[in-house]
C-alpha cells in the first residue's frame, strides 16, 4: 500500500533568516519544501536553501550510525560501544593531564538547532577546560566584545530596525545572498527594497558591486580594511559640523566628548587616500545620516574579519548613538527574545572584561571565555614542560570543520592526527571529522523539533514560532539531544546515567537561581513544584518550556503548540537603560580596550596603500563549507572562481577561465581566474568553505567539485588583537598566470 502523503512545518536550519516552511511528506520521506505563508515572521519567504531542504535532508553520504575506530580505521559501531569508548579514553587524560587537555571546537551550525543551544554550556561546564574554540573568532567576536565593552552585556547586539527605518548605512555586508548575519530577517532582499520604496535612502560600503551594492542608492567601493578609517571620519564630521545629537541617549551615556577627541586626527581628507574614497563624499555621508529622520549602521562579516574588526563594530554603535538612533524605532534597536531572562530593573552590573586567561603557546587573551580558533592548532602541536602543562591532546568538535574554516587548514590537519583522542558529533565524514576516533551522526533535520534560541535574540521584529520533528526517527537513529546529553555523561565519568538527568539538573540549576531573583517570574516559589508543572515529552522540551516561563512575555510551550504558524510578539521596542550591565550602569562609549587599540588604527593613516588583497564572497546557495554536497545548490558554472578586475587581469596576464597561482604568508592555491568588473581594481576576491580534495572523507557531491579552500593562504597570524578573530579579508596576496 503507497505511504501516505501529507504536510508538516518546520523552521528552516539553513541559514539566519529562519524561514517557516511547509514540507511536503511521502510516508517519512521530505519530497518538496515551500515556504509557509501563515508563518508569523517568514509570511511564505523561501530561499534556494530553504527548497532543497528535502535533498538535504535525505542525502546519501550523511551517517546513519556512530563510527568508532578499530585497527586504524572508523568503522561501524553500536551506540552503546561509541559511549563506552569516549568514557574509557577521555576521562583518563582528563585525570592525567587535566581539563585543559581536552579542546572544545564548536562550528555554527550549533546555533541552528536546539541541541546546539542547550547542551554545549553543559559540555563546556563538565569538561571545565579553558581550551574553548568557536566560529565566532571567524566570523562575530568583534561584535560580541564591543557590544560587551559598551553594554556590559557580549550579546546584547543591537539590529537595524529594517521596517521602519529612512537610511540604512551598511558596510561589509551582502543580505541578498547571506540572507542577513546577527540581523534575522527572513526576506532581507524585500524588506531593502520596501526601504527604498517608502523613500528611504540605502547606501552599501563594499569593495565588491555585489548584489545588494546594486540595489542601493549609493555604493562605496572602499578599500577593503578600512571601514574603521572611513567609521571614524563620519564620527569626526559629527563633531566637527555639530551634528551630533544623541537625544535622550545622552542620559544614558558617558564617554561621549571622549570621543570626540578620540577621533580627532581622523578627518574625512586623512582617510580619504586609506580608503580610496573622496572627502567630500565621506562628508556627504555623514550629514545624511545626521539629517534622516530615523538611521541605522549596520555591519557584518566584511567589517569584522579584517585588522582594525573591532574599532569597526565599536564605530558602528558609536554613529547610532551620535545621531540618536540606538535604541530608538527606525534606527537599531535590541531585541527581546521569549527565551531571555526576565529584565532586571536598570541599574550596574558586573561589566565585560577581557583577557581573564590567556592561551598556552602564544598568550592570546580569551574573549567571551574563548581563544582564537587559528590557535587551536599550535595548542596541539607544542609540548611543554610537564606533562601536565595543559597542551592539547584530545579535541571534541560539534558541527565543526575548522580545517576548512580556519587559517592554515594543512597545519591543523597534521595537527589533528596527532591527538590522542577525538570526538565529533557531525553528519558527515569531512575534512576535519576524518581524525575522529569516535563520530556521532545526529539524525537529519526533519527528525528533530526546533526553536531558534540564538537568532531570535536577533531578529528584526520580535517573534516566537516552535516546530516538533516533522518526522519519527529511523529505527537504530539516536535523536541530537540525546547525543549530547549522553556525551555529556560520557566525560564527566557519569556514563550509564540516564540522559534525562543532564535536563533535570539543568532545570534544577536554573530555577534553584530564579527564585531567588525578585524581578523573576517564580521568585519565592517552590523550584520542585515549577519543576512539576512543566510540560514537554522530553528533557529539552521541558527546558524550553521552563525557559519561556522565565522569560518575558508569560508563554509556554504550550501556548507554541497551539500556535504551529508562531507567535508575534510585536516590534523592537526601546529598553534602555534596562538591558545594561555596565559597571556604571550606563553605555560607556570609549572603553579603556578602545583607547589602547586606537593608535595602531592612527598609524594606519600613514600607511602607503600596497598591491593587491583578498576578499571573500557569499552565494545565496550556499553557507560556508556544509551545503555543499547538496547537487541542486552546487549545480551549474563553478562559483569557486578568483574574481579579479578588467585593468589587473590585464596588468598581469591573466585570462578569463583559465589558472592563476594565488599566493599568501600561509601558501598558495591555483585557482580558475573570473575576469570581471563587479570587483574594484586592486582586489581580488575568492569564496570561503571550498577544499574539498581530501582522502577519507565521504562527501561525493563536494569532492567531485571541490575548489580550494581560500584560508591555506593564511597561517593565523593576523588577527584582530581586541577579539581574536582571524583577518579573513584585506591581506596581501601576489598572483601569477599559469599556462
Amino acid at each position: 500500500m503507497p505511504a501516505a502523503v501529507s504536510t508538516a512545518l518546520r523552521i528552516c536550519p539553513l541559514c539566519e533568516a529562519t524561514c517557516g516552511l511547509t514540507l511536503t511528506l511521502d510516508g517519512t520521506r521530505v519530497t518538496g519544501a515551500r515556504g509557509d505563508r501563515d508563518d508569523v515572521f517568514s509570511q511564505g519567504f523561501i530561499c534556494p536553501k530553504g527548497a532543497s531542504f528535502g535533498e538535504v535532508d535525505a542525502d546519501p553520504d550523511r551517517l546513519t550510525g556512530p563510527l568508532v575506530r578499530k585497527d586504524g580505521r572508523l568503522q561501524e559501531a553500536t551506540w552503546e560501544e561509541a559511549f563506552d569508548t569516549i568514557a574509557a579514553r577521555i576521562r583518563p587524560l582528563i585525570e592525567t593531564y587535566g581539563p585543559n587537555a581536552v579542546g572544545l571546537v564548536l562550528g555554527n551550525p550549533n546555533v541552528h538547532t536546539m541541541a546546539g543551544a542547550l547542551y554545549p554550556p553543559l559540555l563546556i561546564g563538565a569538561l571545565r577546560t579553558r581550551n574553548l574554540f568557536t566560529a565566532s573568532t571567524l566570523d562575530q567576536m568583534p561584535k560580541h566584545v564591543s557590544s560587551g565593552l559598551l553594554y556590559g552585556d557580549p550579546f546584547a547586539i543591537p539590529v537595524p530596525d529594517l521596517d521602519r527605518t529612512d537610511h540604512l548605512l551598511m558596510l561589509g555586508a551582502n543580505p541578498l545572498d547571506s540572507n542577513g548575519s546577527l540581523c534575522t530577517a527572513p526576506d532581507f532582499p524585500g524588506r531593502l527594497k520596501a526601504l527604498r520604496r517608502r523613500g528611504g535612502t540605502l547606501t552599501v560600503v563594499d569593495p565588491r558591486r555585489t548584489r545588494t551594492a546594486r540595489l542601493a542608492d549609493r555604493h562605496l567601493a572602499i578599500r577593503p580594511g578600512a571601514d574603521a578609517l572611513l567609521l571614524a571620519a563620519l564620527v569626526h564630521t559629527l563633531f566637527a559640523e555639530d551634528l551630533a545629537a544623541p537625544g535622550p541617549l545622552a542620559d544614558h551615556v558617558q564617554g561621549i566628548e571622549d570621543v570626540r577627541e578620540a577621533v580627532r586626527d581622523f578627518t574625512p581628507e586623512a582617510v580619504a587616500t586609506a580608503c580610496d574614497l573622496d572627502a567630500t563624499t565621506i562628508r556627504t555621508v555623514a550629514r545624511e545620516l545626521a539629517a534622516a529622520p530615523t538611521a541605522a549602521v549596520y555591519g557584518r562579516m566584511g567589517s569584522s574579519t579584517v585588522a582594525y574588526g573591532t574599532l569597526a563594530n565599536w564605530l558602528v554603535d558609536v554613529l547610532n548613538v551620535l545621531t540618536g538612533n540606538l535604541d530608538r524605532p527606525g534606527g537599531a534597536l535590541f531585541p527581546l527574545s521569549a527565551t531571555a531572562p526576565a529584565p532586571r530593573p536598570a541599574g550596574p552590573g558586573k561589566g565585560f572584561a577581557l583577557g581573564r586567561w590567556t592561551s598556552r603557546v602564544s598568550g592570546h587573551p580569551e574573549a567571551k571565555g574563548e581563544f582564537p580558533m587559528a590557535a587551536l592548532a599550535e595548542e596541539i602541536e607544542t609540548a611543554g614542560a610537564t606533562e601536565d602543562d595543559g597542551r592539547v591532546r584530545a579535541v571534541i568538535t560539534l558541527a565543526a570543520n575548522p580545517v576548512l574554516s580556519a587559517p592554515d587548514g594543512l597545519r591543523l590537519d597534521r595537527a589533528l592526527g596527532t591527538l590522542d583522542f577525538m570526538v565529533s558529533v557531525d553528519p558527515y565524514l569531512n575534512e576535519t571529522t576524518r581524525h575522529a576516533d569516535v563520530l556521532l551522526p545526529p539524525p537529519p533535520p526533519s527528525r528533530s523539533a526546533h526553536f531558534d534560541f540564538a537568532f531570535n535574540g536577533f531578529a528584526v521584529r520580535n517573534q516566537a514560532r516552535f516546530t516538533p520533528a516533522a518526522v519519527p526517527l529511523d529505527e537504530g537513529r539516536m535523536d541530537e539531544c540525546e547525543i549530547h546529553a549522553r556525551l555529556i555523561l560520557a566525560v564527566s565519568g557519569m556514563r550509564g546515567a540516564p540522559p534525562s538527568a543532564v535536563d533535570e539538573l539543568a532545570i534544577e540549576a536554573t530555577l534553584a537561581k530564579a527564585v531567588t531573583q525578585p524581578h523573576s517570574p517564580v521568585h519565592g516559589a517552590d523550584p520542585k513544584s515549577v519543576a512539576a508543572g512543566l510540560s514537554g515529552t522530553t528533557g529539552p522540551e521541558r527546558r524550553l518550556d521552563l525557559m519561556l516561563r522565565l522569560g518575558p512575555y508569560d508563554l509556554t510551550l504550550d501556548d507554541l503548540r497551539r500556535a504551529p504558524h508562531g507567535i508575534d510578539l510585536g516590534p523592537l521596542e526601546p529598553r534602555l537603560p534596562g538591558l545594561l550591565k555596565t559597571r556604571s550602569g550606563r553605555v560607556e562609549l570609549l572603553p579603556a580596550p578602545i583607547v589602547a587599540d586606537l593608535p595602531r588604527l592612527r598609524a594606519a593613516l600613514d600607511a602607503e596603500p600596497g598591491g593587491l588583497v583578498l576578499v571573500g564572497r557569499r552565494h545565496l546557495r550556499s553557507n560556508n563549507s556544509w551545503l555543499h554536497n547538496a547537487p541542486s545548490l552546487t549545480s551549474g558554472s563553478n562559483r569557486c572562481t578568483l574574481q579579479v578586475h578588467p585593468d589587473d587581469a590585464d596588468r598581469l596576464g591573466l585570462a578569463d577561465g583559465k589558472p592563476a597561482r594565488i599566493a599568501a604568508e600561509g601558501g598558495s592555491l591555483d585557482v580558475e581566474v573570473e575576469i570581471t568588473d563587479a570587483v574594484r581594481s586592486g582586489v581580488v576576491s575568492l569564496p570561503h568553505g571550498w577544499g574539498h580534495d581530501r582522502d577519507g572523507t565521504r562527501l561525493a557531491v563536494a569532492a567531485a567539485r571541490p575548489g580550494v579552500n581560500v584560508n591555506q593562504l593564511l597561517d593565523g597570524s593576523r588577527l584582530d588583537p581586541l577579539s581574536g578573530t582571524a583577518v579573513l579579508n584585506g591581506f596581501p596576496v601576489e598572483l601569477t598566470p599559469l599556462s
